[in-house]
């Protein structure tokens, strides 16, 4: 990263131009401190990794990583290094070819301190449970991928899930899953540091459920046109619901927005 802008007073032009290191992104993105909370559920802080175009699409030919960069995915690293388990759709997870979280040295050591395992567990929302499971997410990870999903999803593809070595989350009474139960459920479980990185019809549904507590917004100075989707898409939110700026880091042109919901408590 080249520049951090925190709002402050502090102007831009003031703010310090060389790279940070990951250790410093992590302070930068650390989760704030929800000890405090005794909710029997557990305090949970859910927040969303996204990147948009100057026009607004989420994708180029259904994949975010002709619009991402480089300082994008350093971003991208910290932010599931610094999380309990990683939320995303299923349709995410076909298109992009989804793997398991991998152990990074860098960070072993701040996980360690906070009780964390190597590496965050992937948690996929599915209704159908349609998935391939002789995928790496599901052969070749340092903890059990997590399935959320309805209590109506088909009896065999939960018996093949749970063959395959994943656990299967009911949050919901019928066919889909309901954002509340779900980010309930991972908090029981211990995993309240939550990041999802969509894809958009999730972060939607998320949206509208009132549920996302942040918006890691990188945006990419690149114009593409088309018909693609939006960061979020599906039901529209009751009324719209305002986020604070927190932070602005920038690097060639890209900039690494930080939004917490207003209310929320400000991260450590």
């Amino acid at each position: 990263m080249r520049r951090l802008f925190p709002v402050t007073d502090q102007t831009p032009a003031a703010a310090e131009s060389r790279e940070w290191s990951l250790a410093e992104l992590a302070e930068a993105y650390a989760y704030p401190d929800l000890q405090h909370d005794a909710s029997p559920e557990g305090r949970s802080w859910l927040r969303a990794n996204m990147v948009s175009s100057l026009d607004g699409a989420a994708q180029h030919d259904g994949r975010s990583e002709p619009i991402s960069s480089a300082a994008d995915m350093r971003i991208f690293g910290t932010l599931r290094a610094l999380a309990d388990v990683v939320v995303v759709g299923a349709e995410t997870v076909r298109a992009e070819g989804y793997r398991p979280a991998r152990a990074r040295e860098a960070f072993a050591a701040r996980r360690e301190a906070a009780g964390q395992g190597p590496a965050p567990a992937i948690a996929v929302v599915s209704a159908s449970l349609e998935l391939d499971f002789s995928a790496p997410l599901f052969t070749q990870p340092l903890v059990p991928t997590l399935l959320l999903t309805g209590a109506a999803a088909p009896p065999e593809r939960v018996r093949e899930a749970e063959r395959a070595g994943a656990e299967v989350i009911v949050a919901g009474d019928g066919t889909g899953v309901e954002p509340l139960r779900a980010v309930r459920a991972l908090a029981e479980r211990g995993l309240t540091r939550q990041l999802t990185e969509g894809g958009p019809r999730l972060l939607g549904q998320l949206v509208a459920a009132g549920v996302l507590d942040e918006l890691c917004l990188t945006v990419s100075p690149m114009l593409t046109a088309g018909n693609a989707q939006r960061i979020a898409g599906g039901p529209a939110s009751a009324v719209p619901e305002r986020f604070a700026l927190d932070s602005i880091l920038e690097e060639d042109g890209f900039l690494f927005t930080r939004y917490r919901r207003i209310g929320e408590p400000a991260p450590a």
